[in-house]
């Protein structure tokens, strides 16, 4: 099968991407592997007129909306290779399928990884029995939805006892330090100027029946009520394909991205790349922004041949 472009991720980004280049009548093919990384999150919240619905019914609305589109061909399946040809790029499902491009768009997203270095193995699957609900990421995602109640940051790097000042809009602040060094003098003055209450006991166990949270154990025994706990996971390409490909990359606190240009163009000329992967802030509403333009930027180069 031979296409314009390959896009290989069908959320947000993939989706947005294909809209702009199924409008240009040009020939299309989503491949999906089903595996959005905010499938664990009951609702969406931030973005205009889609504000607390959940992801999985706005993005079956996407995917009916862009499969209306004649030129649009949506493939269940996962990506195993990818490489460029002669021509543009082949690329290979996990179950053999192989089909031809133009121009190749990843947009398959991040995976996320609960910390488990300084909290442990036991926390860290009591972390991601509650991911999405009772312990979150992001507090323009979901601050709201638990502010008012006490909250708790847990620190899994040094840089995340500044971050706790963040949260202190939504509620009043707990940051667990976990076993991370204390901040230093400034920032802990800071901290305590604006109410955050800074823990070093270890963090034992998270009460309440999962996926919610009532609270937390700390490891001598005294108990912390909390009505969500934000923690810093550890992000990952969800495929190889980046390094596969020959991706520029790079690597911040929130995980690795790809680096791209104005239209969304990797180090690779031809693939282009959209959603989390191609940004290190992270937002639903930033993805289809990305996507957008990476949709945009593919289908200029088909145009103009650059």
């Amino acid at each position: 099968m031979r296409f314009d472009a390959i896009v290989v991720g069908g959320s947000f980004a993939g989706l947005a991407a294909a809209m702009q280049l199924v409008r240009a009548r040009r020939q299309v093919a989503v491949i999906d592997a089903g595996q959005p990384r905010n499938r664990f999150s009951p609702a969406l919240h931030g973005m205009p007129g889609q504000d607390g619905r959940s992801p999985a019914a706005i993005l079956g609305e996407a995917r009916a909306q862009l499969a209306a589109y004649p030129a649009a061909t949506l493939i269940g399946g996962e990506v195993a290779t990818a490489a460029a040809t002669s021509d543009g790029f082949l690329v290979q499902l996990a179950d053999g399928r192989e089909m031809t491009a133009a121009r190749l768009i990843l947009a398959h997203g991040l995976t996320d990884r609960m910390p488990g270095a300084g909290a442990g193995r036991k926390l860290a699957a009591a972390l991601a029995e509650r991911w999405g609900h009772g312990v979150l990421h992001c507090p323009y995602c979901h601050g709201y939805e638990t502010a008012g109640g006490p909250l708790g940051v847990l620190a899994t790097r040094p840089d995340m006892a500044a971050h706790a000042l963040l949260f202190t809009d939504w509620g009043p602040t707990t940051l667990l330090l976990n076993g991370i060094p204390a901040p230093d003098a400034e920032t802990a003055a800071r901290l305590t100027a604006a109410g955050v209450t800074i823990e070093t006991v270890p963090v034992a166990e998270l009460l309440g029946p999962a996926p919610g949270l009532t609270g937390i154990r700390l490891a001598d025994g005294r108990e912390l009520p909390m009505t969500g706990l934000f923690v810093a996971p550890e992000p990952a390409f969800t495929t190889p394909l980046p390094g596969m490909l020959g991706c520029r990359t790079e690597t911040g606190p929130t995980g690795p991205w790809i680096a791209t240009d104005d239209w969304g163009l990797t180090s690779v000329p031809g693939v282009y790349a959209a959603g989390d992967i191609a940004f290190p802030m992270h937002n639903a509403s930033l993805a289809l922004a990305s996507g957008v333009r990476a949709g945009v930027g593919a289908h200029r180069s088909l145009v103009f041949g650059v």
